[in-house]
C-alpha cells in the first residue's frame, strides 16, 4: 500500500527541515512532528514508535554519530526486535550535515568556497558539523563566517545563526537528487521512500 502521510520524528531543527523538504518533494504529507530533543530521547521513544506504526506511518530520522556503528546495527539496538515496515527508520551517516553538504554544487555556491573542498562521498566525513564549520571559516562571504562560526571563547560549537542559515539553504537551494549521488545514506533513504510511495526512482 502506498503511503500518503506520515508522523515525522526527528532530533533537531535541521533534521526536521531536511526531512520536510524530502517528504514534500515526494508528495508525502506530514501529519504531525515529534522532536526527540536529541539522540538519547529518540532512542527511548523508538520501541513505542515501532508499536505505534501498526496504525500509522512514521518517518524517523537520526544521526549515526559514531564510525563504530552501522545503520542496521543502530536500528536493531534501538528497536530490540522486528522493525515494523510502517516505521521508516532512516539514519544519516554520519550526521544530517552530511546530507546538506552532499549537494556539493549548491553548497559550494552557498558558502562561496571551491567545489573541491567538499569531499565525495560526504558520508565519509567523520565529524560533519565540525567540518562544515571549518568550511564556513574559509567562506568569502563575511555573513556566512559570522553566522556559522562560533565566536572566539564561546562554549557553542557552531555560530548563533547556524540552524537558521542552513535551514534557508535546504529550503531554497538544496537539490536532493544531486545530494543523493554523493551521500549513499541519503540515496538509500530516497529509495526506501520511493518504495513506500509505490513509485520508481526515475
Amino acid at each position: 500500500m502506498s503511503i500518503s502521510n506520515v508522523i515525522l520524528v526527528v532530533e533537531d531543527e535541521l533534521s526536521e527541515v531536511i526531512s520536510r523538504q524530502i517528504l514534500n518533494q515526494l508528495d508525502i504529507e506530514i501529519r504531525h512532528t515529534i522532536f526527540g530533543k536529541g539522540n538519547v530521547s529518540l532512542r527511548q521513544k523508538a520501541p513505542e514508535l515501532n508499536r505505534s506504526a501498526n496504525a500509522l506511518d512514521i518517518f524517523l530520522l537520526t544521526d549515526l554519530d559514531s564510525p563504530q556503528d552501522c545503520p542496521s546495527g543502530l536500528i536493531q539496538s534501538w528497536i530490540k526486535g522486528s522493525l515494523n515496515p510502517r516505521l521508516l527508520f532512516r539514519v544519516a551517516v554520519m550526521e544530517v550535515e552530511s546530507w546538506v553538504m552532499a549537494d556539493r554544487v549548491g553548497f559550494s555556491d552557498f558558502l562561496s568556497i571551491p567545489l573541491h573542498r567538499i569531499p565525495s562521498p560526504t558520508d565519509d566525513i567523520l565529524n560533519p558539523k565540525e567540518f562544515l564549520v571549518s568550511l564556513a571559516r574559509k567562506s568569502q562571504k563575511k555573513r556566512m563566517r559570522e553566522a556559522l562560526v562560533p565566536v572566539p571563547g564561546a562554549n557553542a560549537s557552531v555560530g548563533f545563526e547556524y540552524n537558521i542559515l542552513l535551514s534557508e539553504f535546504v529550503q531554497d537551494q538544496w537539490d536532493m537528487h544531486r545530494a543523493a549521488l554523493v551521500s549513499p545514506s541519503l540515496n538509500r533513504t530516497l529509495e526506501r521512500l520511493y518504495q513506500a510511495r509505490g513509485i520508481g526512482s526515475d
